[in-house]
């Protein structure tokens, strides 16, 4: 696998097979499900993490790997658990401590919904390559220089990483330590270095496509055919049935 593939686990489960702009509509229908849910319908959020399991279990995503990239979320959970602390109103005692009763709706609104949103991603990051979604944003037209932003930026990620991971221990090894204050001189020169090669290779890289006839359009859009009806339905039933569960909720909460 490409190192630029990111979290994508190849596989041929149904969800695989579903072109990736079908999946994109379907993720961002599924988020807004979410986040137009109220906070008190607890049993709603347990019904959109059933959802999302049985699409991992479609999928063969195994859950050690979910939770592992769940770790992404942790500032989030840290300002989940601060709340109950920091917003006022009537207090609400939990055997020694005494927290806000908004503040813990406040809490658990953001844990459930950031916890369910970075499921739902992981579900289309670990099914679809970066290409597929780069290839599925061009066709639903999707503005074209961000898409070439964002493929150069993730192809080249990574050697920026390399080359940073590099410097680190050709300083080690001469007896750096960055633990000192006093050697944060020669972190930001390494830092300096490092932005003038990339500033360089972004030249290069320019030079070479313009000598192959690049006209200011990527070919992204070579990779998945149109979507037919049967993909569409079947890449819209999660958020349909997430949609009709979010107005049940709002309706009866």
């Amino acid at each position: 696998m490409s190192p630029v593939d990111g979290l994508y686990r190849p596989g041929d489960s149904p969800v695989h097979r579903l072109r990736p702009q079908v999946k994109i509509v379907a993720l961002v229908a599924f988020t807004c499900a979410i986040a137009a849910t109220p906070r008190e319908a607890v049993w709603a959020f347990g019904a959109y993490a059933l959802l999302i399991a049985g699409l991992f279990a479609l999928a063969r995503v195994p859950l050690g790997w979910v939770l592992s990239r769940s770790l992404v979320e942790s500032p989030f959970l840290v300002l989940a658990l601060a709340f109950p602390f920091m917003v006022e109103g009537p207090a609400v005692h939990l055997g020694f401590l005494t927290v806000s009763e908004p503040g813990l709706w406040a809490g658990w609104n953001l844990l459930a919904k950031a916890t369910l949103g970075v499921w739902a991603a992981l579900v289309l990051a670990a099914t679809t390559p970066i290409a597929g979604v780069l290839a599925g944003l061009s066709r639903l037209r999707c503005p074209e220089i961000l898409l070439q932003i964002t493929a150069f930026a993730i192809r080249y990620a990574h050697l920026t990483v390399a080359e940073v991971t590099q410097m680190r221990l050709a300083r080690l090894a001469r007896c750096d330590d960055p633990r000192f204050l006093w050697q944060a001189g020669a972190l930001a020169r390494s830092l300096g270095v490092v932005f003038i090669r990339s500033f360089e290779r972004g030249e290069r890289v320019w030079q070479a496509m313009a000598a192959r006839g690049y006209t200011g359009r990527l070919p992204l859009d070579v990779g998945p055919a149109p979507a037919g009806a049967l993909q569409w339905s079947a890449a819209l039933a999660a958020p349909a049935l997430a949609a009709g569960i979010a107005a049940w909720a709002a309706v009866f909460a």
